[in-house]
C-alpha cells in the first residue's frame, strides 16, 4: 500500500511536537502511533498494539541491541572515570600543571580537535570529545548547548570526509552496487574519494565550528545560551532536562583516591583503540567490511574490563565498588536510551510507510543536470530530517543520484557528494537522529535545547552548500 504525502505526517508531527512541548518521549510515541494508525486503517486498538510491538521489536535487530547496550555501558565508564579521580586529574593537568587549557576558547578547541582526530566511528567520536571536554567547558563556563554543537558537528561530517571507517564502507558498498550493475564504471573507493571535495555541507560545518570558536560571534539561540552562561554562570537554562542524569555527570571522586589523569585517559584510549581492531576482526581483515555496532560494543566492554583491572591494581576501588559505579552509570543512561529506542521504532514505522521512497520519487527524472546536485542535496536534507537517519538516506538516495547523474550527464562526484551532505545536514537538524541524541548525551545537554541552538547554524551551512552545488552544476 502506498501512502504518498501522508507518509510524511508522522515524522513531521513527532518533530514539531518535540520542539513545541520539549516532551521527547511523548512526541516520538505520538509519531509512532500516527504511523501505525495510517498503516492499520485508523483502527485505534490495533494501531496501539502495533506501536507497542514496534517499540519492543527494535531489539530484533542486532545492531540496535548493541547500540543500546553500548549507550548503557558508556554510562558506567563516565561514572568510573570521575569516581577514580581521572577527570579531576585531567582537568588539573591541563589547567594547573601545564596551563595548556586556560580559557573558554581552549576548552572548546579541545572538543573540536578530538572530534577531528578520532574519526574511526561517530559514536566514539561524540563520546570521547564530550566526555573529555565537558569538565573543562563546565569549568570555563561554556554552555552545554555549545559543547553539544561542537560534538555533533565534528562527528558524522568528519567521518564522511575521512572515510576510513564504517561510514566509508557503507558508501563504497552503495557505489559498488551501481558499478556492478553497469550504471557507472570505475573503482568504487576512488569514486568516493573523488566525491569528498563535493561534500560541501560537511566541509562548511567543520569550518563553521572553527569560526565560531575562534571569533565567539555566535548568533540566534546559541548566542542567547552563551550570554546566559556568561551572565549567570548557568551552563544550562533554568528548567532544562539533560538526557543524562546528573547521577552520571556529577559523580564525586571516591574518598581517599588521588587524582590522576591516567585513570581517565587509559580507559578512553582502550575504548578508542579497540574500535579499529573490532572493525578489522569483524571485517575478516578488512576494516571497510567491519561491523560498526559490533565494534563499538566490543570496545566499550573491553574498556570496562581493562578499567576494572587497572583500578584494582592501583587499589582505587574494590570490584564491588566498581560494579556499583557501573550500575549507577547505567541507571543514569535510561533517559537517553529510551529516546534512542523510540527513535529507532519511529524509524521503522517511517520505513514501512515508504516516506523516503516517496520523497525520492518527487525528484527522480524531473530535473535538469545543472540543478541536479542541488536538488539531490535538498531532498537528502528533508529526507534525513524526517526519518532521522543519514544511513537510510544514503541507501535510498545514492542509487537515485548516480542514475540521475548518468541520465542527465550531470557531475557524478558532485551528485554523490550531495547525497552525503544532504544526509548529514538533515541528521543535524532532526531531534530523532541517533547522532544528535548521542551528542546531547555526551555533552549532558537538554536534547531539544541542543536541536534548537544547532539548527540555525545547520540551516545557514546548508544554504552555503546549496549555492555551491548550484555553482558546480552550472559551471560543470
Amino acid at each position: 500500500m502506498e501512502f504518498g504525502l501522508w507518509s510524511i505526517l508522522p515524522p513531521v508531527i513527532a518533530i514539531l511536537l518535540a520542539i513545541r512541548t520539549k516532551q521527547v518521549f511523548l512526541s516520538l510515541f505520538v509519531g509512532i502511533l500516527m504511523g501505525e494508525l495510517l498503516i492499520n486503517d485508523f483502527r485505534v486498538f490495533t494501531a496501539l498494539n502495533a506501536s507497542l510491538n514496534e517499540i519492543v521489536g527494535v531489539f530484533k535487530e542486532g545492531w540496535i541491541t548493541k547500540t543500546v547496550m553500548f549507550s548503557f555501558l558508556v554510562g558506567g565508564i563516565i561514572t568510573l572515570i570521575q569516581a577514580s579521580g581521572g577527570v579531576d586529574g585531567f582537568v588539573k593537568y591541563l589547567t594547573v600543571k601545564t596551563t595548556t587549557i586556560k580559557s573558554r576558547k581552549g576548552a572548546m578547541f579541545l572538543a573540536y580537535i578530538l572530534g577531528i582526530v578520532i574519526f574511526i566511528e561517530s559514536s566514539i567520536t561524540i563520546l570521547t570529545s564530550g566526555t573529555v571536554a565537558r569538565p573543562l567547558t563546565d569549568k570555563f563556563k561554556v554552555s552545554r548547548e555549545k559543547l553539544a554543537y561542537i560534538c555533533d558537528s565534528t562527528s558524522a561530517p568528519v567521518c564522511t570526509l575521512i572515510p576510513l571507517n564504517a561510514w566509508g564502507a557503507t558508501l563504497i558498498g552503495l557505489i559498488a552496487v551501481q558499478v556492478s550493475n553497469g550504471v557507472i564504471s570505475g573503482n568504487p573507493t576512488n569514486i568516493l574519494i573523488k566525491s569528498i571535495p563535493y561534500q560541501f555541507y560537511s566541509i562548511v560545518a567543520v569550518l563553521a565550528v572553527f569560526y565560531y570558536i575562534s571569533t565567539g560571534k555566535d548568533w540566534g539561540p546559541m548566542k542567547k545560551a552563551e550570554q546566559r552562561v556568561l551572565k549567570t554562570g548557568r551552563i544550562m537554562r533554568e528548567g532544562a532536562n539533560p538526557v543524562v542524569s546528573m547521577d552520571a555527570t556529577e559523580v564525586s571522586k571516591k574518598e581517599g583516591v588521588k587524582v590522576d589523569k591516567w585513570n581517565m585517559l587509559l580507559p578512553l584510549l582502550v575504548l578508542i583503540g579497540m574500535m579499529p581492531i573490532g572493525l578489522y576482526i569483524t571485517g575478516s581483515g578488512n576494516i571497510f567490511n567491519g561491523s560498526g555496532s559490533t565494534s563499538v560494543f566490543w570496545a566499550v566492554l573491553t574498556s570496562l574490563i581493562f578499567t576494572s583491572i587497572l583500578y584494582r591494581i592501583k587499589k582505587i576501588m574494590t570490584f564491588k565498588d566498581f560494579m556499583d559505579y557501573v550500575y549507577k552509570g547505567i541507571g543514569a543512561m535510561v533517559p537517553v536510551v529510551t529516546i534512542l529506542i523510540f527513535s529507532f521504532a519511529i524509524g521503522n514505522v517511517i520505513t514501512n510507510l515508504g516516506t523516503g521512497e516517496y520523497m525520492a520519487s518527487l525528484v527522480e527524472g524531473k530535473v535538469s543536470g545543472a540543478i541536479g546536485p542541488a536538488i539531490i542535496f535538498t531532498i537528502g536534507c528533508i529526507m534525513a530530517f524526517s526519518t532521522g537517519t543519514s544511513w537510510g538516506t544514503f541507501a535510498i538516495m545514492m542509487p537515485i543520484a548516480i542514475q540521475m547523474a548518468v541520465a542527465m550527464d550531470a557531475n557524478l562526484y558532485a551528485s554523490i557528494g550531495a547525497v552525503v551532505s544532504g544526509a548529514i545536514m538533515g541528521d543535524h537538524c532532526s531531534p530523532i537522529s541517533d547522532t544528535t541524541i548521542l551528542s546531547s548525551m555526551a555533552s549532558a545537554s537538554d536534547h531539544i535545547d541542543h536541536v534548537k541552538t544547532q539548527a540555525p547554524y545547520a540551516l545557514l551551512n546548508s544554504v552555503i552548500a546549496l549555492i555551491l552545488y548550484l555553482v558546480v552544476g552550472y559551471i560543470g
